[in-house]
């Protein structure tokens, strides 16, 4: 019990060392435009996309990325409603968000998960090519700390769902 509080105690600092900063409504302004490209339309659109423009591999990578969220849905669901983790402005007194959360909890970040998730399943397809995802993945990871929804390990936890669900879902599809 003591290594959770020690963990959850350096993620509250961390949380506030991002969110406290001079620059904070400029990076603000940045996060809610990264954060909303995390919003699921690139993870419809890049394999609509990929399949609609006759790419080799691309009925393939259409078909693992559907199999990969309909595995990640509930996983997603499961981890968020047994762990019900507090999202900052409800853990820490006298904090704002900058936004408004779509649900009550924080753990895992879904936005994070789901932009690892189709940036690893494009690299495990297309290789190299797809690895500026993982730059957007990372973006969209750091936005949803900077407008105050997840602490720092809700975004870890949802790269290792989204990268673990990818793997599990290609190895699926190429079956």
């Amino acid at each position: 019990m003591r290594l959770i509080q020690s963990i959850n105690q350096f993620d509250v600092r961390m949380f506030l060392a991002c969110v406290n900063t001079r620059h904070q409504q400029h990076l603000s302004r940045i996060a809610r435009s990264v954060s909303k490209t995390g919003d699921g339309y690139a993870q419809l659109g890049l394999p609509v996309l990929v399949y609609a423009a006759g790419i080799q591999q691309g009925l393939a990578y259409f078909s693992a990325v559907l199999i990969s969220f309909a595995a990640w849905l509930p996983a997603y669901w499961v981890l968020k409603n047994t762990c019900r983790r507090r999202r900052p402005p409800a853990a820490i007194p006298a904090f704002n968000a900058s936004i408004i959360a779509s649900d009550e909890f924080s753990f895992p970040s879904g936005h994070t998960a789901a932009a690892f998730l189709l940036a690893t399943m494009t690299v495990l397809f297309f290789g190299v090519i797809g690895t500026p995802l993982f730059i957007w993945a990372a973006a969209v990871a750091a936005s949803r700390v900077i407008l105050g929804v997840h602490f720092p390990t809700d975004t870890l936890a949802g790269a290792s769902l989204g990268i673990g669900i990818a793997h599990l879902g290609h190895s699926i599809a190429i079956a």
